[in-house]
């Protein structure tokens, strides 16, 4: 599929998402969506026997059957099998949720990465703290207000339950802190010079800091629509959200390197891991189907190999760099293929080349758990997950001579293109996507049923057809124009995700 011209409405809306309209201000500060505002409240009134001049049977009949016509209106929405009817609208299940709040931003961020902070692993307590990096995307004619977002997110709190008396849930709270009514936000900016596509953050190996006030180094790189690649430090920026009064000179906000390799836009951008490359390593892929790679030297300074990596007949949509191996990064194409490649080779040629889609592979995911593990993507809707081990060199034959690999595990329940796949930091059977249906999906693969269990979840299958949802389906969040969606690697469970109509930031009680 071609990439994103300016005239092609369809495919802004697939890979980039579509445009704000004119009726939004530029200069709008960041504000939280109270969704659920006084949404909730509401006084029992209490009936005594007689009062109507009703017997009291009679009165209770009616109840009831004004009871189950309330309950008989409240419908789980299926995406691809469900349609709103005029005047419908979603709201969320609450109880499903242990935390949830949304935030909009003057432009849409349609990419964005989570930064590890100075605050802590494992964090379990409220309230919390997000950090967090996006690239915004204005509207065509006002380029020039589009701006690398440095976020903090605070005094996120848990869902307020009511008279919640479940065990679990209070022994969790127990150390919680106070929270204030409203989460806070703060953010600093970076101007860019055109819509970003793809943003992400790079952090060199922890060091034993001094001053554990210090936020931690962080680099990023952002892919934007002039086909530029920006390299920043953004870390005077964290470190004046994280330690107020710190002023960010203006100088902090001048690129470390502006690379101009590409011809084309491109989508794919992927960091090598710290461990592997301390210094930062970087790939990046455009629509002509190259593949470029960049590194820091001792110096400070940025050298891009001009030998590309090339052999995809389409646009290359995602990189992923091996979590285990450190000279091995594997990308997907619009071509329908994924390739896995040595950066020491001479030839800049794959060394597995494997057709698995017959639409563009948009994205991917390679376990850090389970490192032979690869989760893909694709246009069509589905998403699958592949054993490496299973995929052999292909000596001798051309791309499409090869045999189609079966995946360990596919799903077609999306009907739309997935746009952002992540497995779990830690766990390797939970797997989180966005897809274009305006939802964000929560995946257990260990949930296995034979077919006696799954003939009995006949309930599920909501919708037309005799399409069943999948046991493997955990959660469905609501997501409009759901772009990138990741975990955050330091709050098990938690997940921050971007769409058309800015963030949200959840955690739900199946996770």
């Amino acid at each position: 599929m071609a990439k994103r011209a300016a005239e092609e409405e369809e495919q802004l809306a697939l890979k980039a998402g579509q445009r704000p309209s004119t009726t939004v201000n530029g200069n709008e500060t960041l504000e939280f969506e109270d969704e659920f505002e006084d949404e909730f409240e509401s006084e029992d009134e209490i009936m005594e026997a007689g009062v109507d001049g009703r017997p009291d049977a009679e009165r209770e009949r009616e109840e009831a059957k004004d009871a189950m016509d309330i309950d008989s209106s409240g419908q789980t929405f299926i995406p691809g099998r469900s349609a709103l009817q005029p005047g419908q609208s979603l709201t969320p299940d609450t109880t499903t949720y242990e935390m949830l709040h949304a935030l909009s931003t003057p432009w849409p961020c349609l990419s964005f990465d989570i930064i590890r902070d100075n605050l802590g692993d494992n964090r379990k307590h409220y309230p919390r703290t997000v950090f967090a990096v996006g690239g915004t995307q204005a509207e065509s004619g006002r380029s020039r207000e589009n701006e690398l977002m440095i976020l903090k997110l605070s005094s996120l709190s848990r869902m307020d339950r009511g008279n919640e008396t479940d065990s679990e849930s209070d022994s969790e709270s127990e150390n919680d802190e106070p929270t204030s009514a409203e989460p806070i936000l703060e953010s600093k900016s970076i101007p860019l010079p055109s819509t970003t596509n793809r943003t992400r953050a790079f952090q060199p190996p922890s060091q034993t800091l001094s001053d554990p006030s210090q936020f931690p180094a962080t680099i990023t790189a952002t892919s934007l629509e002039n086909a530029q690649v920006l390299i920043h430090d953004v870390t005077p920026h964290l470190q004046s959200l994280s330690s107020p009064g710190n002023i960010v000179q203006p100088a902090a906000s001048k690129p470390l390197s502006t690379l101009r390799m590409h011809k084309t836009e491109g989508y794919a951008i992927d960091w090598s891991p710290a461990l592997h490359h301390p210094l930062g390593r970087l790939l990046t892929g455009d629509g002509n189907g190259a593949i470029f790679s960049t590194q820091r030297t001792e110096g400070g300074g940025w050298v891009t190999d001009n030998r590309a990596f090339v052999g995809h007949g389409g646009s290359i949509e995602e990189i992923q760099w091996s979590p285990s191996e450190k000279n091995v990064f594997a990308s997907a194409s619009s071509d329908g293929s994924v390739k896995v490649w040595d950066v020491r080779s001479k030839s800049r040629k794959s060394a597995v080349d494997v057709k698995i889609s017959d639409t563009d592979v948009n994205v991917m995911s390679w376990s850090r758990s389970e490192t032979y593990l690869l989760a893909t993507g694709a246009d069509d809707g589905e998403w699958a997950v592949w054993d490496l081990r299973q995929w052999k060199p292909q000596q001798g034959q051309a791309s499409g001579d090869q045999l189609r690999p079966s995946p360990i595990a596919d799903f077609r329940f999306h009907k739309k293109p997935i746009t952002s796949i992540e497995w779990h930091p830690t766990d390797n059977s939970v797997v989180a996507l966005a897809c274009a249906d305006n939802t964000a999906t929560l995946w257990d693969l260990s949930v296995e049923l034979d077919d006696e269990e799954y003939s009995k979840e006949s309930g599920l299958g909501l919708g037309e057809g005799d399409e069943k949802v999948p046991p493997q389906l955990l959660f469905i969040h609501h997501v409009e124009d759901g772009k990138e969606i990741h975990w955050h690697p330091q709050m098990p469970g938690s997940l921050m995700v971007t769409g058309g109509n800015g963030f949200g930031v959840f955690k739900t009680i199946s996770v």
